[in-house]
């Protein structure tokens, strides 16, 4: 197919051609923006590209670019869409506020830049709220949220840039904020003082010189005052596209199909480059072409899924005419799937995507049936060829687009099982004929069954000939035909053995289908938004790590800062959700995963940009060159992490495994060419990252070591350079010393855990002080064994402040697995006996409720009215699990229930710590509260069949359980009044106050205040 196909040249010097160079040459002269990392910013050599892509002539490359020179410039424009702002100051007396953003392109003259007061004027200029500084014209604002601190508009603005050629202007972003009834106060002190003059919030300064063409980002709001300096954040995303463009093309054709026209004839001369070994193209374009469309896209405001769409018409029809890997167009199905919503085209582009579908469905299912043409089993590669083929069509005819837009959807088995029928039938008809009649004798013209046997013998030669000439093995065949006189009707035709085979078929394809086969196809419409949304939280959660990022290292050991184990944290959850997700389908499987990786590099990316910004940030405000160079130290450090942690992703993710498993249905070079060529292009990014930094780097220490070599030489000569050193004490006074010292710190520490009570980071903050002391101390063995730090005091403190530091829920599960440790204890209160057994085909937790013995008279009568609740604690992993009751038993003290009871409940929520079966047992009273009889906690991970084989177990034989009953004691007590403590906390305050009504419930509880 590739000899089939012509040089773009040869398309002819028509009137489109000429006008789409046009196009591209515009594009070219009119960029703006500064270009990405992997971007080719030289416009020469784009210019050359182009010449080569079009196969244009010299003097006709001169002529069009001159013509085009010529043209109008087109008018520059700022597309700026305000997303979100989060941590804003709250101006009401309510503590929130009413904001909203005015934005607005500040044009600063050259006067103003040349003159001698620049800098004061620009310091002004940069506190200065924006409807003070532009004229209301050429000032846009968003709606007022009112009474948030997080608010959301995602509102979108055209900003058109006066002078594209200026490098001072400024994207000016302010927040204000409209007060409202709730603070009638602020308004009428603020209308005295500044005449009504909303509140400030913040303010961002953005140079157009420093933006990309497409530009994502978190910016702080700057304060005009040091009064509140963390005044939050604002999401920003910017465009620069163009309007009123002058080429023919754009004014004659929708921006879409220029695009994909554009795209499809990079696409041909990509693809002709490799023409030698066409079929080894990897479907990547050049940066030279990347570049291209990506300025084209946008410039003309072309969305992602258009720019997918495009790719997909393009890819799909060249794949008609050209030779190249069917794998290349899987990339644009998973990325269309994943974007696809019903209603977002035009009619037109509806149709236009179906007939793609149908005709690559068409000239598919043409290829299958030449398949012993196109996909000779002789020739190499060509069983991976037709599996690639068959995946692409699969993986189409399984998207919701194709439903959607293909009125009739195809039964794919159908079509391939009759294209393969029908190509087995065209390639016996193409044999010779002396060939076909050697293969397939009349066999009306065989009177005896040793002429059967003899054409039989004739075709098994055929078919072991053409075996040999694909394997290269040889398949005996015997040659004696009187043995297969009795043998073919016996053994071919004897229906009695046709009958035995079919109690063997049956039992290996068993007919009924189960309920939950195939369950995860219930959960692939939420896939695309899963994978989404965990790659929000970790792109959000990297941009907070970065911006509270100080740039000081860890430790002595660890020279990386704080933002990379978020990072690290990040990717970890990423890991752990692929592993959780587990898809069992391969292909599906396989396309998840290069989401995932492209969502990792992508962040990886990210970071790059982001930690130098904030170095540079740091820097400015600090004019310490030490420091600063300090700083890009850490960022080094910080990247060749990253680094580290990017090439451990092939082994953390299991790649192997994924290769192993999708084997049957997916090349391993398309695995080596999707996911490790992405890694290895990440990595080399990262690498070119932290050489340019440590070039930065060289250049911030040049005046250090300069100075330095300076002071050196004037330093006084009678002075020895040894005795600059101060002498180390010996080493028994240095361990004594560092002992007090230690001590002393522990002292120090527990002093500061008595402050900020229920402040859940401080307390961390101080665990993570106490590990790095103690690692400081201890000094790899040079400082104090681990003998002496670990005392008595380091102990107590540690427990603490692991209990201070963990999460309320945390804590929860620490006080239910105090209650179970108290289970132990003799039976003063009397004791429940159960039985419990867990069904892992059902995943239930069935507990038959048999008795309670002993129980304390708690009635006037000398009797008791005992009943029992049953809940799965806590609550917080068994929210959806209602709690259970028993029937009542009137004057009983040994009352019996023999009642049975399921819950619902996955098995890993059992095996966890501190989860456990409450049974909670109550005297019923009429009149007042019921009164508290007792407490027994089961701890579920003891359940019989939690761990054990079901079938092994017999039901009717499960052993009783005897459960001693408890009241509310000193177990658990600290951890109650930690829980207080954090007032905050709902969840807390809402289980403490659920301990202290069953201690209130408890006569033992009354008895032992009599008793104080």
């Amino acid at each position: 197919r590739a000899q089939e196909a012509s040089h773009p040249k040869q398309q002819g010097s028509c009137p489109s051609r000429t006008l789409l160079y046009e196009e591209v040459l515009y594009t070219i002269l009119h960029r703006l923006g500064k270009p990405e990392l992997t971007h080719v910013a030289d416009p020469d050599e784009l210019y050359t590209y182009v010449q080569k892509a079009f196969n244009m002539d010299p003097e006709e490359h001169d002529i069009l670019l001159q013509r085009v020179k010529e043209l109008e410039k087109p008018i520059f424009c700022l597309k700026a869409t305000v997303k979100q702002a989060r941590g804003i100051l709250g101006k009401d007396v309510s503590g929130f506020s009413d904001p909203y953003c005015l934005l607005g392109i500040e044009e600063k003259t050259r006067d103003s830049s040349s003159s001698g007061g620049s800098r004061q004027e620009n310091k002004k200029r940069s506190k200065a709220v924006v409807k003070n500084l532009l004229p209301e014209d050429q000032t846009h604002r968003t709606q007022i949220i009112s009474q948030t601190l997080n608010p959301v508009w995602n509102e979108t603005f055209i900003l058109y840039v006066l002078d594209s050629d200026d490098d001072v202007e400024t994207v000016r972003h302010k927040l204000g904020e409209l007060t409202d009834l709730h603070g009638l106060k602020r308004i009428f002190k603020e209308a005295r003082k500044d005449k009504g003059q909303d509140d400030f919030l913040g303010n961002v300064v953005l140079r157009l010189q420093d933006l990309h063409g497409r530009d994502d980002r978190w910016c702080r709001l700057e304060p005009r005052t040091e009064t509140y300096p963390n005044r939050g954040h604002c999401h920003l995303q910017f465009l620069f596209m163009h309007k009123r463009r002058a080429t023919s093309a754009s004014k004659t054709q929708p921006s879409y199909t220029v695009h994909r026209h554009l795209l499809q004839q990079m696409v041909s001369y990509e693809l002709l480059r490799h023409q030698v070994g066409s079929t080894s193209w990897n479907g990547e374009l050049s940066k030279h072409a990347s570049t291209i469309l990506y300025l084209h896209a946008t410039q003309k405001d072309i969305s992602d899924f258009h720019q997918v769409m495009a790719h997909w018409l393009a890819y799909s029809k060249l794949y008609q005419n050209l030779e190249f890997d069917s794998s290349c167009l899987l990339h644009q199905i998973t990325s269309i799937e994943y974007q696809w919503v019903e209603g977002r085209l035009r009619q037109e582009q509806n149709v236009e995507l179906a007939d793609s579908f149908q005709c690559l469905l068409a000239y598919g299912i043409s290829l299958i049936r030449k398949y012993q043409i196109v996909f000779p089993l002789s020739a190499p590669n060509s069983t991976k060829k037709l599996q690639s083929l068959l995946r692409l069509l699969v993986q189409m005819c399984k998207m919701k687009a194709f439903r959607e837009l293909c009125t009739e959807t195809p039964d794919l088995q159908e079509m391939v099982t009759e294209a393969l029928k029908r190509g087995g039938d065209m390639a016996y008809w193409c044999l010779p004929p002396q060939k076909k009649h050697c293969l397939f004798p009349s066999l009306f013209l065989l009177q005896t069954m040793e002429e059967c046997g003899k054409a039989l013998v004739t075709l098994l030669l055929e078919v072991n000939a053409d075996l040999q000439r694909i394997s290269g093995r040889h398949f005996s065949v015997p040659c004696s035909v009187s043995p297969l006189k009795k043998y073919v009707p016996k053994s071919l035709f004897s229906n009695r053995r046709s009958k035995r085979l079919r109690p063997s078929i049956a039992e290996s394809y068993p007919s009924v289908i189960l309920e939950l086969t195939n369950y995860h196809q219930w959960f692939k419409e939420a896939i695309p938004k899963w994978l989404q949304k965990a790659y929000t939280i970790a792109l959000e959660r990297t941009q907070r790590a970065i911006q509270v990022d100080q740039l000081t290292p860890l430790g002595e050991l660890n020279k990386h800062s704080t933002s990379t184990v978020d990072l690290s944290t990040c990717y970890a959850q990423m890991v752990k959700t692929w592993q959780q997700l587990d898809w069992p389908d391969p292909e599906e499987a396989f396309m998840i995963m290069v989401k995932f990786v492209e969502d990792i590099c992508k962040i990886a990316l990210m970071y790059c940009r982001l930690i130098k910004t904030r170095a540079e940030e740091l820097s400015s405000k600090k004019h310490k060159e030490g420091e600063a160079a300090n700083r890009l130290c850490v960022v080094v450090n910080n990247i060749e992490q990253l680094r580290m942690m990017i090439l451990k992703l092939p082994s953390q993710l299991d790649w192997a495994r994924l290769e192993q498993k999708t084997g049957a249905v997916i090349a391993p070079e398309q695995i080596q060419h999707t996911l490790h060529h992405q890694l290895q292009a990440t990595v080399t990014c990262l690498n070119n990252e932290i050489r340019g930094v440590v070039q930065t780097l060289a250049s911030k220490l040049h005046a250090g070591i300069a100075r330095h070599i300076q002071e050196l030489y004037t330093c006084s000569a009678s002075r020895d350079p040894e005795d600059v050193s101060i002498g180390m004490p010996e080493q028994t006074i240095f361990s004594s010393l560092l002992e007090l010292l230690w001590n002393h710190t522990l002292d120090m520490l527990k002093e500061a855990a008595k402050q900020q009570l229920g402040n859940l980071a401080y307390f961390k903050k101080l665990q993570c002080a106490l590990k790095n002391l103690e690692r400081c101390f201890h000094g790899e063995g040079c400082g104090l064994p681990e003998d002496t730090l670990h005392n008595a005091t380091f102990t107590a403190l540690e427990e603490e402040l692991d209990l201070c530091s963990s999460t309320s829920r945390k804590l929860i599960q620490k006080y239910f697995s105090a209650r179970i440790q108290q289970q132990a204890s003799p039976e003063k209160y009397g004791a429940v006996t159960i039985k419990a057994l867990y069904r892992h085909s059902e995943q239930k937790l069935r507990v038959e409720v048999l008795n309670a013995v002993n129980l304390l008279p708690l009635d006037s009568n000398g009797l008791s009215d005992p009943f029992i609740q049953l809940t799965l604690e806590p609550r917080h992993e068994f929210p959806e699990v209602m709690t259970r009751t028993t029937q009542c038993i009137k004057n009983n003290l040994h009352p019996l229930f023999d009642e049975v009871f399921e819950f619902l409940v996955p098995p890993k929520k059992c095996q966890q710590d501190g989860t456990c079966l409450l049974l909670t047992v109550f005297d019923y009273d009429t009149l007042g509260a019921n009164d508290l009889e007792g407490e027994a906690f089961f701890p579920l991970c003891k359940v019989l069949g939690l761990s054990e084989d079901e079938e092994a177990i017999n039901p009717s034989r499960v052993p009783q359980t005897r459960l001693s009953l408890t009241h509310p004691g000193t177990a658990g007590a600290e951890i109650l009044k930690l829980l207080e403590t954090r007032k905050g906390d709902k969840e807390a305050q809402a289980f403490v106050k659920l301990r202290r009504q069953r201690a209130k419930q408890s006569r033992e509880t009354e008895r032992q205040q009599e008793q104080q």
